[in-house]
């Protein structure tokens, strides 16, 4: 008998999901309120464990060709000297644009297995399906049935800005000063990415004019980036994080990526932890035949990680940023480097 699944998302973890499950003949359904797929979006970092997890979809090998490899990362001041440097060319990281990879693993389901422009249903009307599944985001209305109001993300201070420009790069850059950065990576497309971040009360508003002000004295690579932007190739957001879920699963729903574990991106794991959620539950759902066994094997492999992460972002963030000791953040980073 045809094992079904709903998912509630069409985001990366919830296409995910859905392609490993119907490559092991599942019937799935992903519900997304969207009308269609992003077009635009910034890059993000496909680490080793997130390529493992992609392979598994079948897509690993799209993601390579397409992603563009960082050879080097520089943590500079913003005159541009160097606090520390790490070298990349051992590592199979590559950086990927949103919209890229989300057609790719959409490209690797079943056609019609994403219902566009549909809301997901309340949970009480998908009880026919095996499993349900929470890939609904940060605000995921999945999360607060389970769990109720008591978790909502929490606003992390920082705001950012992020975006691409014409141009080619091989190199990562995070330039740190007290209450703000600035990164530069590269990603596919030949156009470059950049991210911006600063601490600022929620629901600051500030553009082009805004960011030109406050970074526009930083080292050249900042200002030829800036000079570059445009408004229709930057988004800005308010960073939030996740409160800590009890679990990560009830009965027969499970929640992964942001629905569980949003956190801010100093780290850069993100999207390669929505990936790995991906490939633990579905590896878990496809050699079990007990789907509550399943999914509670499932949150005790994968919660206790990704908290950690979420807290490590937090520091992460704090050290890129401090306002305080940064003699002392600087000597740390160059100590790291060298060991990295």
């Amino acid at each position: 008998m045809t094992r079904s699944a709903a998912i509630l998302g069409a985001g990366i973890g919830g296409l995910a999901i859905a392609g490993l499950l119907s490559r092991a003949g599942w019937h799935v359904e992903v519900f997304e309120r969207a009308p269609n797929l992003p077009t635009s979006g910034t890059a993000l970092g496909m680490w080793p464990h997130a390529l493992t997890a992609l392979d598994a979809v079948g897509v690993g090998d799209r993601v390579r060709e397409a992603g563009s490899p960082p050879h080097r990362g520089s943590f500079l001041r913003p005159d541009g000297s160097v606090i520390g440097t790490i070298d990349n060319t051992s590592r199979t990281t590559y950086m990927l644009s949103r919209p890229a990879l989300l057609a790719a693993l959409h490209e690797a389901l079943p056609t019609g297995a994403v219902a566009f422009d549909t809301p997901a249903p309340p949970l009480d009307a998908l009880t026919s399906h095996d499993v349900t599944i929470g890939a609904d985001g940060l605000r995921s209305a999945t999360r607060r049935q389970l769990f109720g109001d008591g978790y909502e993300p929490l606003y992390t201070g920082v705001t950012a800005w992020r975006g691409w420009v014409p141009g080619h790069r091989d190199e990562a850059s995070e330039t740190w000063d007290k209450s703000a950065l600035f990164g530069i990576t590269p990603r596919d497309g030949d156009l470059v990415n950049w991210y911006a971040c600063v601490r600022a009360d929620e629901g600051f508003d500030g553009g082009i004019d805004y960011l030109r002000s406050r970074f526009g004295t930083w080292h050249t690579e900042v200002g030829a980036v800036l000079e570059a932007v445009t408004p229709d190739a930057m988004l800005h957001h308010d960073l939030y994080e996740s409160r800590a879920l009890p679990s990560y699963v009830s009965g027969r729903t499970a929640l992964l990526g942001d629905a569980a574990h949003a956190m801010a991106p100093n780290l850069g794991r993100g999207a390669s932890e929505a990936l790995v959620d991906a490939a633990t539950l579905g590896r878990l759902l496809t050699h079990s035949n007990d789907i509550r066994d399943a999914l509670l094997r499932y949150d005790r492999a994968r919660r206790r990680p990704t908290h950690r992460l979420v807290r490590g972002s937090r520091i992460m963030s704090a050290v890129a940023m401090t306002r305080h000791l940064r003699p002392t953040r600087d000597l740390a980073v160059k100590l790291a480097a060298r060991l990295a």
